[in-house]
């Protein structure tokens, strides 16, 4: 054994020498940056100029819509927008070179405003397991979660409060007491209810109705809950009071829930709380994601960089971190933490999986996008067949119960409407009678639902004569579909252009409503004359009823562009439901109050 024991070490004695690397002192600073050294290491806040890196980058496409730069005596130069900035005093770039906003958000010694700085004494060491940037994206959403929770638990407590006080007064008595330990465990039970109903899951937050929805569940979920405890126990409890205090708080919840979405959606407006997003896919797929996104960037997507395949000859105005194989040395380059794939042939099933496999490490968000346009997920379910997963569309609630609901809950609520605004409406008629000859109401024929003409009413806006100048002014046009819309149109009166700026023209169409013509939420109501030039798609715009208000509407209104209209109004018609109308309910208020696109 010893003589075994013996030969054996001899023979690795014999092995070739290994030469170990050397370890630098921390009071020592290299002369080049370390392999591997990049952003998702060392976020740009902590760190000043950066070392020039040669750029795979391509120059920029003109269709991606990018923020306004100015442009000096150079303008006409060959520029290289993609190129990352070079080093030079002050950080400027030499005369005949121009940079790429995103590629300056990432290089540029500033901190970017989504980016977590920290001290230069505390540099950012990555823990396997856990990116950069997606434990800066955990950091803010584990506060908005928190703030879901504390928003729920005061609306439970002002709809318990509001409720005993409205129902017994401010005297407590025997009777009312166990009423009054009710009103302090309904915040509890609220809780309780939505987190059952997982309204606190984070996949349902942020954007979109599923969040809303829960919360209806989970309020209506407690109601039934109460209803059967109280039936099976024989307790003598009083309904009006768990009529009232139940819908209360679900009603609160959601409002303040909305509000709070408000207040993210205005913070990434302004560049916060944005997902880093590396997006794969094809040229003209990429091109178009990446202007979508730019122009709603209350999803709280920013696109970052692209891979695109080996041949690509195209040129976008975003970094070019590579092809489908760089994936994730593109996630550590772009400090990124969530991978938009599109559709492409190259990414089959096998190839998505394995990208999942080297992105699951760092816990890097996988979303794959699908080929279906403006398909809401209420309409998706994956249904497996033989191992192999299925996507099956539903189709849109045009007609059945959902539609008699809807036609319902439109009748009752513009009637509602009409008795509040009453005085308001009185107000309005006389200042338009007042400052200008001619009728109050305008009356003009729209199409309506399956190509039914109507006539809607609304407060004169223009003059008598406007019908008639139109022909004059249609060389004005500032709308580049089949819409007329000129942003300082002679034919308005000055009380009109208040009566348009405040929204307040649309309030007779409550009339309309009320009489089955039209609905609370819908598309825009066209004219006839629109309707002749629509395109066969377009025409899908005529299976529900126009509405008052509408994702057109909340969207920009007069300043978005036609096809963007139309894309609005299609997706509603396909998405529809109940609480996609609260929600566009709601965004009418903030709608009208900033005013945008109103003239």
């Amino acid at each position: 054994m010893r003589q075994e024991l013996s030969e054996s070490h001899e023979a690795t004695l014999g092995e070739p020498t290994v030469v170990l690397p050397t370890v630098q002192r921390r009071d020592v600073v290299p002369s080049e940056p370390p392999e591997h050294h990049g952003p998702a290491n060392h976020p740009p806040g902590n760190h000043g100029p950066r070392p020039h890196r040669p750029s795979p980058y391509r120059a920029r496409n003109s269709k991606i819509p990018s923020p306004a730069r100015s442009t000096g005596d150079d303008a006409g130069e060959d520029v290289l927008d993609n190129a990352p900035p070079l080093a030079g005093a002050g950080g400027r770039v030499p005369a005949g070179r121009a940079r790429n906003r995103a590629v300056e958000r990432h290089w540029s010694a500033e901190p970017n405003r989504s980016a977590a700085a920290r001290p230069a004494n505390r540099p950012f060491v990555r823990v396997r397991g856990r990116h950069a940037a997606m434990s800066r994206r955990q950091r803010w959403e584990r506060q908005y979660v928190r703030a879901l929770v504390l928003c729920d638990l005061l609306a439970g407590i002002a709809a318990g409060a509001v409720t005993f006080g409205l129902r017994f007064g401010d005297e407590v008595t025997t009777y009312n007491r166990s009423y009054l330990w009710l009103s302090a465990l309904l915040p509890l039970a609220l809780l309780a209810v939505l987190v059952v109903s997982r309204a606190y899951e984070r996949r349902f937050l942020f954007v979109g109705t599923d969040e809303y929805q829960r919360v209806f569940r989970g309020g209506v979920g407690l109601i039934a809950g109460v209803a059967v405890v109280s039936y099976a126990l024989d307790l003598d409890l009083a309904r009006s009071y768990v009529l009232a205090a139940l819908p209360t708080a679900m009603v609160s919840a959601v409002v303040l829930r909305f509000a709070l979405r408000k207040r993210l959606h205005i913070a990434r407006s302004r560049g916060e709380r944005l997902r880093r997003v590396i997006v794969v896919g094809h040229e003209l797929s990429v091109i178009g994601i990446t202007r979508q996104l730019r122009r709603e960037r209350y999803h709280g997507l920013e696109v970052v960089g692209a891979c695109l395949p080996p041949d690509h000859d195209g040129v976008i105005d975003l970094p070019v971190f590579g092809t489908f194989d760089d994936v994730a040395t593109a996630v550590d380059a772009a400090d990124a933490d969530t991978v938009v794939v599109l559709s492409c042939p190259e990414l089959d099933g096998a190839a998505l999986r394995r990208l999942a496999w080297r992105l699951e490490r760092d816990e890097v968000d996988l979303v794959v996008a699908s080929a279906l346009i403006d398909v809401a997920g209420a309409r998706t379910t994956i249904r497996p067949f033989d191992g192999l997963p299925m996507l099956h569309v539903e189709h849109p609630r045009l007609h059945g119960g959902a539609r008699v609901v809807k036609d319902l809950v439109d009748r009752v609520g513009a009637l509602a409407l009409l008795i509040l605004f009453g005085p308001l409406l009185l107000a309005v008629a006389l200042c338009v009678r007042v400052t200008s000859r001619g009728p109050v109401l305008f009356r003009q024929v729209r199409v309506g639902r399956d190509g039914s003409e109507f006539r809607i009413f609304k407060f004169r806006s223009m003059y008598v004569d406007a019908e008639a100048r139109l022909a004059e002014l249609r060389h004005l046009n500032e709308h580049d579909g089949v819409l007329f819309k000129m942003r300082d149109d002679p034919r308005v009166t000055p009380v009109g252009r208040w009566l348009r700026r405040l929204s307040l023209d649309e309030l007779p169409q409550l009339l309309n409503v009320i009489a089955g013509q039209m609905s609370l939420v819908g598309p825009r109501p066209p004219l006839p004359s629109e309707v002749a030039v629509y395109a066969d798609d377009v025409r899908r715009r005529l299976a529900v009823k126009p509405g008052m208000t509408g994702l057109w509407q909340v969207s920009g209104r007069s300043d978005l562009s036609w096809e963007e209209t139309v894309r609005l109004d299609l997706r509603y018609v396909e998405n529809w439901s109940l609480s996609l109308d609260l929600v566009i309910l709601l965004r009418t208020m903030t709608a009208v109050v900033r005013s945008s696109g109103a003239y």
